[in-house]
């Protein structure tokens, strides 16, 4: 199992481009089982997840050709359907949570899908309601088998559309039901449906391959079922995740970087969230530049009250950024309340942060008070387990600001979301190793 070794303290510089986008690539790989014909997706991102969907979708029977590193033909005109009764399927599907999306397109396009438990982050439930009552809603028949803890869904005459009022506006549950209802006879309407800029891009994907989707962008989408999809090309945005992992690097090293080619237009609140968190960012073009050679200082409320993050629905503060906000947090000079709401777990990982010095009461599983120290290094490095992916590069970005050396273990976890990290921040001045043990 792989270790980073970080020697903390040192500042970074110069330029780095985000990645492609990890959620928006999960969700249009899975669209590609739509259709017979070739799609050509671009800018994905060469990390474990998205290796581990292709891998998965190949064993399927879906041709997979890689024009380059970052672009990938797919071609589901033979897919095999037996093989999601496999052992084999149902090692690899539950060690990938992204194999939940698989289940639109299967149940649309061959009637069935079947789905063992799905892996992924250790960050509290993660419940798959929205998506299996919004499939029986188009007419499916859904089983669960507890005892193998196996999902079966089967809907052999096809679906219908309907009106769908999701109980819940999730990004994965929203984009299941796209999938199953683009194929679906007649009229889906979804309200309360989940509309981050990965989304939206589902649906202009979709839309390509010939597709009838309105209100795209919005939490009402309406969709007009067709026969068939045919081919398309897409690219994949920059990762919004990653563009905020960056911005924590340097705000925590006291560093000067550029940002390059971010997708500006799909950041949402998060430039404007960061800057309420004191960092020195301003935007140039589609570049964002982080010069933070002084001590940022939380903001308050108008009325002088303590300033509180939490996650929210789309266009709000994703939750996969809580975790970097709140180690950013520590360095400041002010004090913030952070307020996990979607995952009961994804805070645990705060008391590797109190071991390094770090000012945090955990209030409950869902909320962390955060006094920040309000200067560069105050925390010390220390060993650490990376938990998931989001904590995970929380606790590498708290090593880089650090004194003296850390060992941050389960990288694997990290890999699942971050593109060759250690290599493109030795880049930028990173004393960064990683080391198999």
């Amino acid at each position: 199992m792989g270790t980073f070794i970080v020697e903390g303290g040192h500042k970074l510089s110069g330029s780095i481009r985000p990645q492609g986008a990890k959620n928006e690539a999960l969700e249009v790989i899975c669209a590609t089982l739509l259709t017979s014909e070739t799609i050509t997706i671009n800018n994905i991102p060469d990390i474990l997840d998205v290796r581990n969907l292709i891998s998965l979708l190949a064993e399927m029977g879906v041709r997979t050709k890689f024009i380059d590193r970052h672009t990938c033909e797919f071609c589901a005109k033979d897919v095999d359907i037996d093989y999601i009764y496999t052992e084999s399927f149902r090692k690899k599907a539950s060690s990938l949570r992204g194999s939940v999306m698989i289940i639109g397109p299967l149940l649309a396009r061959f009637g069935v899908a079947i789905l063992p438990k799905p892996g992924g982050d250790k960050i509290g439930r993660r419940r798959l309601d929205t998506h299996f009552l919004g499939m029986i809603k188009l007419g499916a028949a859904f089983e669960y088998d507890s005892e193998n803890r196996l999902y079966k869904i089967t809907a052999p005459d096809g679906l219908t559309g309907k009106y769908l009022l999701l109980d819940e506006a999730s990004v994965t549950g929203t984009a299941n039901l796209i999938m199953a209802a683009v194929l679906a006879k007649g009229i889906t309407t979804i309200y309360n449906a989940a509309c981050e800029p990965y989304i939206q891009q589902l649906c202009r994907m979709l839309v390509n391959m010939g597709a009838k989707i309105s209100g795209i962008g919005s939490n009402l989408l309406t969709i007009e079922g067709v026969e068939n999809l045919g081919g398309a090309v897409h690219t994949c945005l920059p990762d919004m995740i990653e563009v905020g992992s960056f911005i924590g690097m340097a705000a925590m090293t006291g560093s000067n970087l550029l940002l390059e080619n971010v997708g500006v237009e799909d950041l949402g609140i998060m430039p404007e969230m960061f800057r309420r968190l004191g960092i020195n960012l301003e935007i140039e073009g589609d570049n964002i530049r982080i010069n933070q050679n002084e001590i940022y200082e939380i903001d308050t409320f108008i009325d002088g009250s303590i300033m509180t993050f939490a996650d929210a629905t789309w266009p709000g503060l994703s939750p996969d950024l809580l975790s970097i906000f709140l180690v950013v947090a520590t360095q400041a000079r002010g004090s913030v309340l952070i307020h996990q709401k979607m995952f009961e777990s994804r805070l645990f990982f705060v008391d590797k942060l109190i071991d390094m010095g770090a000012r945090i009461i955990l209030c409950d599983p869902h909320r962390a008070a955060v006094i920040g120290s309000g200067r560069f290094q105050s925390m010390h490095g220390t060993t650490m387990v990376s938990p998931d992916i989001r904590a995970g590069i929380a606790l590498l970005i708290a090593a880089l600001g650090s004194k003296g050396v850390s060992r941050i273990h389960n990288i694997n976890q990290i890999d699942r979301g971050y593109e060759d990290i250690e290599e493109r921040l030795r880049k930028l001045g990173a004393h960064i190793m990683r080391v198999e043990e």
